[in-house]
This record gives C-alpha cells, sequence and structure tokens, in this order.
C-alpha cells in the first residue's frame, strides 16, 4: 500500500494528513514555499511528524503571531531556505466600539460574527477578547475583506483597524471553574458532569466522533483524562483538566475543571 503511513492516523485526520504530505513533498522536490493556514495543535502535531519524514530535504517552523499561540501557521521552505525568515502572513485585526455592550460580547460572539461573513475558520488565529473590544489574529491574505465587511458583531456596531503584531494585546484565558467528585477519570463520565448530561446522553456524540481530546478526535468514552488534557465536545465547548487532587474518604476521585468562557 502506497501510503500505508496514513494508517497511523485516525479516519479522519487522513485527508489533512496526506495534504501535508503534498506541502512538504512540493517545498523538497520542487522548491514550494508554503505558508498554510492556522492549524490547531493537532493540525501541527501531524505536519511535525510528517516533516520528519522529509527532514532532509525541507525545513519547517509555525507561527501565531506571537509566541504562546494556540494557532499557527506552518512555514514549510527547502532546506537551504530558514523558513523563520519567511513572511508568515499574519496581521492583527482591531475590533473596537462606542457601543458600551461591547463590553459584554465573548469569544463565541467574535468567531460568529468571522464565520457569518462566510470566512473559514482556518483564516483566523487566535481571537482575544478584551474589555473594549477584541484583538484577533487573521491571514494577511483576507485583512482587507474584514476590515470592509466587519462591521456588526451580535448586535453591536463595530469599527475595525488592521494593525501590527507588536501592538496586539494577549488576554488571559479565564476558565469557570468545577470541583467535581468521580468514580474514575474515564473520558464518558467527566464529560456527563461537565456538560450536564446523562452517562448516555454523553455517549451518543462522543461514539459519533464529536469529541476531541487535545484537539484529537476520541471515539472512546472509556479512555483516561489526566491533568493538562483540553476536551472539546461539538455543541457543548471545550474544558481542561486542571487538576487530579487526590481520592477523598469515599474512594472518589477529586477533580479540578476549567470550562472555558
Amino acid at each position: 500500500m502506497a501510503n500505508e503511513w496514513l494508517l497511523h492516523f485516525h479516519s479522519d485526520e487522513r485527508a489533512f494528513a496526506d495534504r501535508a504530505a503534498e506541502w512538504l513533498e512540493r517545498a523538497g522536490e520542487r522548491h514550494v514555499v508554503k505558508v498554510t493556514d492556522f492549524l490547531d495543535p493537532r493540525q501541527m502535531q501531524i505536519v511535525q511528524s510528517i516533516a520528519n519524514r522529509y527532514s532532509d530535504k525541507t525545513a519547517l517552523c509555525f507561527n501565531g503571531g506571537y509566541a504562546e499561540a494556540e494557532r499557527q501557521r506552518a512555514v514549510i521552505v527547502p532546506d537551504y531556505l530558514d523558513p523563520q525568515e519567511q513572511d508568515p502572513g499574519i496581521v492583527v485585526l482591531a475590533i473596537s466600539s462606542s457601543d458600551l455592550r461591547i463590553t459584554e460580547l465573548e469569544h463565541g460572539d467574535y468567531m460568529g460574527a468571522i464565520l457569518g461573513l462566510g470566512i473559514k475558520r482556518d483564516k483566523v488565529g487566535d481571537i482575544h477578547v478584551l474589555e473594549n473590544g477584541c484583538h484577533c489574529l487573521i491571514a494577511a491574505e483576507i485583512a482587507d475583506f474584514f476590515d470592509i465587511h466587519l462591521r456588526q458583531v451580535h448586535r453591536v456596531q463595530v469599527l475595525t483597524e488592521i494593525i501590527p503584531k507588536d501592538r496586539l494585546t494577549v488576554s488571559k484565558t479565564e476558565f469557570e471553574e468545577l470541583s467535581l467528585s468521580v468514580a474514575s477519570m474515564r473520558l464518558d463520565g467527566i464529560v456527563s458532569d461537565v456538560c450536564r448530561l446523562s452517562r448516555a446522553k454523553a455517549l451518543v456524540p462522543i461514539q459519533a466522533g464529536r469529541c476531541r481530546v487535545n484537539f484529537k478526535t476520541e471515539s472512546d468514552p472509556g479512555k483516561s483524562l489526566k491533568a493538562g488534557d483540553v476536551v472539546s465536545l461539538q455543541g457543548f465547548g471545550r474544558f481542561r483538566v486542571l487538576e487530579v487532587e487526590g481520592i477523598n474518604k469515599k474512594g472518589r476521585i477529586r477533580v479540578k475543571i476549567g470550562k472555558y468562557k
């Protein structure tokens, strides 16, 4: 089988892995520089693992506009070039308003407004919600489109400005903290408690492939979670296992969960 290595990836990751291999092959064999769209951490992991197969012909770096970015663009070049010297094509979209209701807007409101313009999520990096607006990392090639067309977020009329990355303001990730007492660290049990679903209802989206653990599709409800794991469930948002605090007198595990706001 020519692409037997693809079997190492989950079925819903294979199309992306195949595409990533093509980017690397083109850089190594045809000397093509490739700047990808924004990738999530799992996609970055896939690109990096495949890049190891082409390490003698290509070079690679990731750039999300600032050091701690979660979503980043991959810059793939022939091995005689330095990927760090290539322009990753990232700018900051600053969103503001004189309407005081802008202080009530959340991450989902900004994301909804962006996707409502018909823009793919892949063209958008991290979104930083601020007290008086938002700074959003975006692909430079669509910056003008955003600047012209984004005029409303939720019900708030907004203004936009394209600013350089050195003016980016990074917001602190905020969690709603939950303290749970669970029988085990099984994925389905913790999803059930965090999302306030019955165990049976929590099983449905997990087994349907609508759950991700550390950005990787996870369909095994019995998977054991650990501190640091990030879980997302389609339609219910995402949460992080902040700390496994130990076992109480009844033999149950105390877990601290942070739900992303």
